[in-house]
C-alpha cells in the first residue's frame, strides 16, 4: 500500500550521521533487558551504563528528540501541538522522557509523516509516539519499545447510515468504509470486515472523518479513543457502531518506534515497564482515554 503525498511531508527532517558514540554502544550492548513486554522481541538490551540517564547517544547530545505526525488528534495529542504534555500521548513521551534523564527542556519535538516513520533508513528522531501499532511486517523496518497501549478499533458511522444499527461484522460487508492509510485500522477492514468495494484510504482522520459526513463512505474505522472522541466532540450526529472483534494471541499494542537497531530500544523500553508496573500508564488511560460512554462489540 502506497501512501498519497502529503503536506505534511515538508516537516521530515533530514537526519544526520550517526555519532560515533552512538554506534560504539550499539555494538557493546548485551544479551536481554529484563522486565520488556514479549510483544517486542527486537528491543535491543540496555544496563545501567548504557542507559545513563540525560547522556543516552541521541542524535543530538544531552536533548532527546521525540517524533510525531502533522497534525496530530485528541485524545492522544490536545490542538496539535505535541510540546504541552496534554493528551495521552504526549504525557506518556514527556514520562518517558523523565524515566530516561530528560527533563521537558531537554525534550525537543519532530515532525514526521506517519509513513515515512516506519519506513527503513535513519530517522529524524529518537522515538516517535504515532499511534504506531507493533507488528511484525513494521518490525522488518524499524524498532519498538515495549508497548505502552492496548488497542481496540472501532467502527465510526453517522447515526442516519443505513450501516449504523449493525451488530455483526458480516453486516458491514456491504458498507463503504474507509481509514487512514497505513494504519492497522485499515488491515482491521481488509483483514476482519472484507467488504465488498475496495476501502477508501485517507492521508489523515480528518479526510476519513470529512468524507464520512460528505457521504463519500458509509463508514470510517479508528482506535476506540478515537472514535469515542469524534463522536463526542467532532461529528455531531455521528456514532460507535461497534468495536471489532479482538484477534487470538497477542492484543494489537502500540509502541514507541525507533530506529531499527538502535542503542536506545532497551533503555525506553524499560522505561516504559517502570513506568507501567509504577501504574503511570494506567493513570494516564485514566487521565486523557477514560470514557463516560461504551461501545457495543460486533459479533
Amino acid at each position: 500500500m502506497i501512501d498519497a503525498p502529503s503536506p505534511a511531508r515538508q516537516n521530515l527532517l533530514v537526519p544526520s550521521p550517526l555519532p560515533l558514540r552512538r554506534l560504539l554502544v550499539a555494538a557493546t550492548a548485551v544479551l536481554a533487558v529484563a522486565g520488556c513486554a514479549p510483544a517486542d522481541t527486537n528491543s535491543a538490551p540496555a544496563t545501567a551504563a548504557t542507559c545513563t540517564p540525560g547522556a543516552l547517544p541521541t542524535r543530538t547530545d544531552g536533548i532527546l528528540t521525540v517524533g510525531t505526525d502533522q497534525p496530530v488528534y485528541p485524545p492522544w495529542y490536545i490542538d496539535d501541538d505535541p510540546t504541552s504534555g496534554n493528551g495521552f500521548e504526549s504525557a506518556v513521551a514527556y514520562a518517558i522522557a523523565g524515566e530516561l534523564g530528560y527533563p521537558r527542556d531537554k525534550v525537543t519535538w519532530a515532525r514526521v509523516p506517519f509513513n515515512a516513520a516506519v519506513q527503513p533508513g535513519p530517522k529524524a528522531f529518537d522515538l516517535n509516539l504515532t499511534e504506531f501499532s507493533i507488528t511484525d511486517e513494521r518490525r522488518q523496518a524499524v524498532d519498538f519499545s515495549a508497548p505502552y497501549y492496548d488497542v481496540k478499533q472501532a467502527v465510526v458511522a453517522l447515526a442516519s447510515s443505513p450501516f449504523a444499527g449493525a451488530t455483526t461484522v458480516a453486516a458491514l460487508k456491504d458498507a463503504r468504509l474507509g481509514a487512514q492509510v497505513g494504519t492497522t485500522s485499515y488491515e482491521a477492514i481488509v483483514d476482519q470486515i472484507k467488504p465488498s468495494a475496495q476501502p477508501a484510504v485517507f492521508n489523515t482522520n480528518d479526510d476519513a472523518k470529512l468524507a464520512l459526513t460528505n457521504g463519500q463512505v458509509d463508514a470510517i474505522v479508528v482506535d476506540l479513543p478515537t472514535a469515542f472522541f469524534i463522536t463526542s466532540a467532532e461529528l455531531q450526529g455521528s456514532k460507535i457502531v461497534g468495536q471489532l472483534p479482538a484477534g487470538s494471541g497477542t492484543p494489537e499494542q502500540f509502541g514507541a518506534v525507533l530506529d531499527k537497531g538502535s542503542p536506545l530500544t532497551g533503555c525506553v523500553s524499560a522505561a516504559v515497564e517502570r513506568l507501567r508496573s509504577a501504574g503511570t500508564l494506567t493513570a494516564l488511560e485514566q487521565q486523557w482515554l477514560a470514557s463516560a460512554g461504551s461501545a457495543p462489540a460486533l459479533k
